[in-house]
């Protein structure tokens, strides 16, 4: 397969790194809020409009919040929400205060119309891993993807949504920036996890099944699911 077919132009346009503010927002929902997510639990950034459901924290760009407050609240709160003015400029005075990864993964579809999951931690997840220098964000999801479960990708289709989420790994704290698309698995490959990756399973989950079973997975992964069903 050719990287033109692999990659083609038409299947949509991650943000950019180079977005109007030092960082890239993840996509955001229909009221423009955005969401950072710490494992199950949700930090959103708002100016208003903020679902009753949140413990609501003023941000401003006086007095920003630190690192060590959104952590303090969400270890007592599930859902916090900043209320800010400019929802970029809160969100950069949060994420410099993290290390910035990259990293961009996808939903693999057959002929079958099922979809490929892996399993990991307990969890169903979605392929996906860290871009490497001078790699194409298109081109780190179908590499991840080949490399998680060791199914080849015929095609990147088109470009689904981008989500941000937070984790400490050995004392560091990170903030991952993942772009997620859509892809057409090659058919005949077998199914061969990445155990070194902590992932023990790979399965395809016919579409109808997939809502069932991500019922315990991260808020990120239904995220996309989400995504995938309104875009299909």
């Amino acid at each position: 397969m050719t990287e033109q077919n692999v990659f083609p132009n038409q299947c949509g346009v991650a943000p950019s790194t180079s977005s109007s503010g030092r960082y890239p927002l993840p996509t955001a929902d229909a009221n423009g809020q955005v969401r950072v997510y710490f494992a199950d639990r949700e930090l959103l950034f708002a100016c208003d409009n903020i679902p009753e459901d949140y413990h609501i924290v003023e941000d401003s760009a006086d007095t920003p919040i630190s690192k060590a407050k959104i952590v303090t609240f969400l270890e007592t709160y599930n859902k916090i929400a900043l209320r800010c003015e400019n929802i970029q400029q809160s969100f950069d005075s949060v994420a410099e205060q993290f290390v910035w990864v990259e990293s961009a993964g996808g939903v693999a579809r057959n002929s079958a119309d099922e979809v490929l999951l892996i399993r990991r931690n307990e969890r169903w997840d979605i392929p996906k891993g860290h871009r490497e220098e001078d790699e194409s964000v298109e081109e780190c999801a179908a590499r991840e993807v080949e490399e998680e479960t060791g199914v080849k990708i015929a095609s990147v289709d088109r470009f689904l949504c981008s989500t941000v989420h937070c984790y400490n790994i050995y004392g560091k704290w990170e903030m991952k920036y993942t772009s997620w698309y859509a892809m057409r698995a090659e058919e005949g490959c077998r199914l061969v996890p990445q155990r070194e990756e902590g992932i023990i399973d790979v399965q395809y989950i016919p579409i109808c099944e997939v809502e069932s079973a991500i019922k315990r997975s991260f808020p990120t992964i239904k995220e996309v699911f989400k995504t995938f069903f309104t875009k299909r």
